[in-house]
């Protein structure tokens, strides 16, 4: 089940997450060993941003792929959703709500036609 990136949802990937963990015996690792995750994909995010920005690789080290960590990070994170019966996409929209009300005033608007 493949899906375009212009036509995934956060349902869409949720359903295909659980789809995969639900086929092994062992399911969904407990939250905080998901916990541990979150973090070690959160470094590899870092270690990504500080070779592009500054720091430079050691000599043979992969310098990495953002694309690929960010994604890692929203698989642990729908897998911490999924077993916690929670939905990002929920939780998505009620975040930007909050932002977009509490933040309405707090930046400077750019020109129209910029």
């Amino acid at each position: 089940m493949s899906l375009t990136p212009s036509s995934l949802t956060f349902e869409d990937a949720r359903r295909r997450v659980d789809a995969y963990i639900s086929q092994f015996e062992e399911g969904y690792f407990p939250p905080l060993l998901m916990l541990a995750r979150l973090t070690e994909e959160t470094g590899e995010i870092a270690r990504v941003i500080a070779h592009g920005n500054g720091k430079k690789p050691k000599p043979g080290e992969d310098p990495g792929d953002l694309e690929m960590e960010l994604a890692d990070l929203l698989f642990v994170m729908l897998c911490l959703s999924n077993e916690r019966g929670l939905s990002l996409e929920r939780g998505f929209e009620r975040m930007m709500a909050k932002v977009e009300t509490r933040d309405a005033d707090r930046w400077t608007r750019k020109e129209a036609g910029e």
